[in-house]
């Protein structure tokens, strides 16, 4: 059992992807809704939050993310035809620069 899960929530067309990519038995229901768990560990958990400071997990600690990113790990699920993604997406979800100014303004 993962450390930590990100949500990610399905409407018809990305069960359609998922079933395309051979994932459809990863298809879970949660919170009444059709849903893929990623898993994650503590240290990648520690990053998403860095990056996306709003972010909230639950009593299974598991979080939503943002839109945008969340579209990019399905997009990364269905690529690379599984689950086990964090340690490539991690790098695509986390920017360790985000909102730093450049060194050159902090002169």
């Amino acid at each position: 059992m993962a450390d930590y899960l990100i949500n990610v929530f399905l409407d018809d067309a990305k069960i359609q992807k998922l079933e395309a990519a051979g994932l459809a038995a990863n298809i879970k229901t949660v919170e009444g809704k059709k849903a893929i768990q990623v898993e994650m560990s503590a240290k990648d958990q520690k990053k998403l939050v860095k990056g996306f400071t709003d972010l909230t997990f639950d009593a299974t600690n598991a979080c939503v993310l943002p839109a945008e990113a969340t579209e990019k790990l399905f997009n990364i699920v269905c690529d690379m035809k599984t689950l086990d993604v964090m340690k490539f997406a991690i790098m695509k979800l986390y920017s360790p620069l985000a909102g730093k100014a450049p060194r050159s303004a902090m002169r």
